[in-house]
């Protein structure tokens, strides 16, 4: 069996929205992908083996609508899920493996913000003339937000969900565009759970940012211990 052969049944419509039909792949990618962005608003680790399943279904469900750099960008994403599922196990330094949300540092700021602006251009100028893409541009500048919001959520950057806002921002009319209704309807969905990851998020660095102050104040709390003087080490 050949490999046409064997995704074809994936290209199948099933059901039709809108007098449009729509495929098991597009079903399958709406469903993952939900599923994919709750979890990492929740801070679950199987947000990435999900994540990458929904990378496989949009790779050829994107390739099939011509908006080549959203195909790309799944490969891209694939490869930093992997380093996201390390970072978020073994990110945290000696003694605390788990990485902690924390803020974004201006460095990183200035570096994303260069690396985005960089990436947009480029990538338009791809698409214009290396492809029959209708959206170069569009195309682009949501493969550059989604890269740099995916870096980080891999580094739990409480501000990366602002750059997913961004990106969704775009792709809902982007989708609509391209009668991908039901992708678009996902991205709704997308952008309501990234305003409660944000939140989360939020919520979960003030719990971190007033633990040491609460164990600081504590009776008996010895500095460089950390525990008070009737506990266990």
């Amino acid at each position: 069996m050949s490999l046409a052969e064997f995704l074809d049944p994936l290209q199948q419509p099933l059901v039709t929205v809108l007098d449009t039909p729509v495929s098991w792949t597009e079903v399958l990618g709406f469903g993952s992908g939900a599923l994919c962005v709750w979890l990492v608003a929740r801070q679950h680790l199987a947000n990435w083996p999900i994540g990458i399943a929904n990378n496989l279904f949009f790779i050829l469900l994107f390739a099939q609508s011509g908006l080549y750099a959203d195909a790309g960008l799944q490969i891209v994403f694939i490869a930093l899920a992997a380093y996201g599922w390390w970072t978020w196990t073994h990110g945290g330094g000696p003694g605390t493996p788990d990485l902690p949300v924390r803020r974004t540092t201006r460095t990183e700021w200035a570096w994303l913000l260069a690396a985005g602006v960089v990436g947009a251009f480029a990538l338009t100028v791809l698409l214009d003339h290396a492809t029959d893409s209708t959206v170069p541009f569009w195309d682009a500048l949501t493969t550059a937000l989604s890269l740099t919001a995916t870096y980080g959520q891999c580094r739990k950057l409480v501000e990366s969900w602002w750059l997913w806002i961004a990106a969704d921002v775009v792709y809902i009319p982007l989708y609509a565009y391209k009668e991908l209704y039901l992708t678009s309807l996902l991205y709704v969905g997308f952008l309501t759970l990234c305003l409660i990851g944000l939140r989360n998020w939020q919520r979960d660095l003030a719990v971190q940012q007033r633990q040491p102050v609460e164990m600081a104040a504590a009776p008996g709390y010895e500095v460089g211990v950390g525990r008070g003087r009737g506990g266990s080490l």
